[in-house]
């Protein structure tokens, strides 16, 4: 009962250079979050405020690779939907930005994300898609790197042989390399070869690709080299358990989890060395550290959620009280490892249990046996098939690939075709609309200039009203400072000297001094009222405007003009376009009344109408036939200046009647963005 480590190539490295970005705490983010001293919890904090961080950045280079980043950390906790998430969306903006090298480096990380998911068909079409563009790019190190990913995915799937072949394939792409990235290669090869002879029963060959590989880290000067050396001695160890040498593997065994407490990376890692080392001590009959090492495996795997290898550690349990003949947990422990296994849709290990059930409830044996007959067949079919599976997707990739390719060709000639028409159509028809748009430009220019006028003309008003309203603030600040305030205190002053008398003499002089105090809160309370009066003209300089226009009208024309503004209006939010158009329209049409209507009366409201502000004017005049006025110049720029604010403009009159002009405008029109 042996299960296989391979971290070399899978494990997501911590990128050695920090990335500058707005945010200094982006980088110590990172750190924080591969930092595995601390709980799962904890890290998944950090990379969640790092993504916070990342995610609201621009779609650039720095941002991909911060991508890359916040998807490796999710890996090493094995947050595989988080994961998956942010691969495939690096993946997107990669395709969007046209970077090939991202756009690989993506399809990688999908082949690992389906690697750990054992989806292999899947994983394989990644890869592929990843060593394509390597090659493509000559980028030797990644290019080597996913076919050693692809021969590991071989090698899970049961093709021994065409996993060899891939890592060769990958040897003879570094061969000539001698840098630390080619030596990591080097030994995620050595490695691998390793587990592919031990799976084939080729022990002493495994032995010497893992011995090699031991050495090659002892060359390599690279972070996490403990890890890796643990990995190492725990596979070492699996092959002299395959050879029933358990001393040995014992030994090896041990040596990683020393390696494991120096480095203290992954618990994971410590997790398998603790069940394999206890599987042997069991095998060699020392029993004095069962079955603690068996439960202390299985409590990390639990605590990570490793539920692919605690199939094997729960077998492991039942051999373990089978042998001191606790078949009550023998049992439950081997039926817990057959549930989860046909759970995960995990064949071997559903095998595994299947026999270990068989050996301890005899009684049942036949429909197990019949059961691990079929798993066992259906097994050696999906080892046949699977082979001819990656090999039809490699083809259908290549025969797409190349399709799209020529359409790609036959699309651009079209696309150069149809695009000489269309400039020739478009540089006639330009010609022929130019003096349209011209005489449209101008006429936008003439009126925004007009506009401009309008605007400076509010401006000089609103620049009038502050200085008045400056002068008056400092008017009043003197009356208090030379009049009010000398008055009081030398009121006081007196009132305290005749505190120390008290004849006919005293109270004359008090009272007068008490009248003198009167005096005074008389001229307190008129300079309150000209301060509350100023207040209230003053809380908008577009109210104050429009006041000055109904002052001016009511002060010229006979009429009596009574008029409304909506407090609820924020005025200061409008933009100067939309004030402009509304006093310009109130104004127009105060003098089309004054000219024609006669009135007597005149009502102008300005309200807040819910997402709406409403102008209405009302008169009492001789009114006007409306389908015969609405071609009139007056009527028509009203008309123009309502629609250019997004509005609705209404006008409803009748001779003998008088005339209602409403104008609706949307709030939304009025906000700057």
């Amino acid at each position: 009962m042996l299960l296989f480590v391979f971290f070399g190539c899978t494990q997501k490295k911590t990128d050695k250079q920090s990335i500058q970005t707005s945010n200094d705490s982006l980088p110590v983010y990172f750190t924080l979050a591969n930092d595995f001293n601390l709980s799962r919890q904890k890290r998944l904090e950090y990379i969640q405020k790092a993504n916070e961080i990342v995610v609201n950045q621009a779609n650039d280079s720095l941002h991909r690779v911060n991508l890359f980043k916040i998807a490796n950390r999710y890996y090493n906790i094995g947050d595989w939907k988080e994961y998956s998430k942010t691969v495939n969306l690096v993946l997107t903006n990669s395709e969007n930005a046209g970077d090939t090298i991202s756009m690989a480096k993506a399809y990688g990380y999908l082949g690992d994300y389906y690697l750990r998911k054992s989806v292999s068909d899947s994983a394989f079409l990644y890869y592929y898609k990843a060593e394509k563009i390597y090659a493509t790019l000559n980028d030797n190190y990644q290019l080597a790197r996913t076919i050693i990913n692809k021969a590991e995915l071989l090698f899970r799937v049961g093709d021994f042989i065409g996993s060899e072949k891939e890592v060769f394939k990958g040897l003879r792409i570094i061969k000539e390399d001698e840098n630390e990235a080619a030596n990591e290669i080097n030994y995620d090869a050595h490695n691998m070869l390793g587990m592919v002879y031990n799976s084939m029963a080729e022990y002493q060959d495994a032995i010497s690709y893992h011995k090699k590989a031991l050495e090659i880290l002892d060359r390599m000067q690279i972070i996490g080299i403990s890890q890796t050396k643990a990995i190492s001695y725990l596979n070492l160890g699996l092959v002299y358990v395959k050879l029933k040498n358990y001393k040995v593997a014992s030994d090896y065994f041990l040596k990683g989890i020393e390696q494991q407490k120096m480095d203290n990376q992954d618990p994971s890692v410590y997790a398998l060395l603790l069940d394999n080392l206890g599987y042997s001590k069991f095998k060699l009959g020392e029993n004095d550290s069962l079955p603690d090492l068996l439960y202390q495996s299985l409590k990390i795997r639990d605590s990570l959620k490793l539920n692919s290898e605690i199939p094997v550690n729960k077998i492991h349990l039942s051999e373990y009280y089978h042998f001191k003949n606790d078949g009550a947990k023998s049992l439950q422990f081997a039926r817990e490892a057959l549930v989860l296994a046909r759970k995960m849709n995990m064949p071997r290990e559903t095998l595994l249990s299947l026999k270990q059930i068989t050996t301890i409830d005899p009684q049942n044996a036949s429909s197990y046996s019949k059961e691990y007959i079929r798993i066992n067949e259906e097994l050696q079919q999906y080892e046949r098939k699977i082979g001819e599976k990656f090999s039809r997707i490699q083809y259908e990739t290549d025969t797409i690939k190349g399709e799209y390719s020529d359409l790609e060709t036959k699309n651009r000639n079209l696309v150069y075709f149809f695009s000489g028409l269309t400039i020739l159509g478009l540089f006639l028809y330009i010609i022929k609309a130019q003096k349209t748009k011209n005489r449209e430009l101008l006429y936008k220019q003439q009126q925004q200039k007009a506009n401009e006028d309008i605007y400076n003309l509010m401006i000089s008003q609103q620049n009038t009203i502050e200085a008045n309203r400056v002068k008056e603030k400092k008017r009043v600040a003197q009356e208090l400072h030379d009049g009010v305030l000398g008055r009081m205190f030398g009121v006081r002053m007196n009132l305290e000297g005749l505190n120390r008398f008290n004849d006919d003499l005293a109270v004359d002089q008090r009272n007068a001094y008490l009248a003198e105090l009167k005096n005074i809160e008389q001229d307190i309370r008129e300079i309150s009222h000209d301060l509350n009066r100023e207040k209230s003209e003053l809380i908008n300089n577009f109210v104050a405007i429009v006041d000055n226009l109904f002052e001016e009208q009511r002060k010229t024309f006979s009429c009596k003009l009574f008029s409304s503004i909506d407090s609820n209006i924020k005025w200061d939010l409008a933009v100067n376009s939309v004030k402009i158009n509304l006093y310009r329209i109130i104004q127009e049409s105060l003098q089309n009344i004054n000219k024609y209507a006669n009135a007597t009366t005149v009502r102008v409201e300005l309200k807040k109408q819910g997402n709406n502000i409403e102008l209405t004017i009302v008169d009492d005049g001789v009114g006007f036939n409306v389908n015969l006025k609405k071609k009139g110049i007056g009527l028509q720029n009203m008309i123009s200046r309502a629609k250019e604010c997004n509005g609705e403009f209404n006008v409803k009159s009748k001779k003998g009647e008088g005339t209602t002009i409403t104008v609706v405008i949307p709030l939304e029109t009025t906000t700057n963005t």
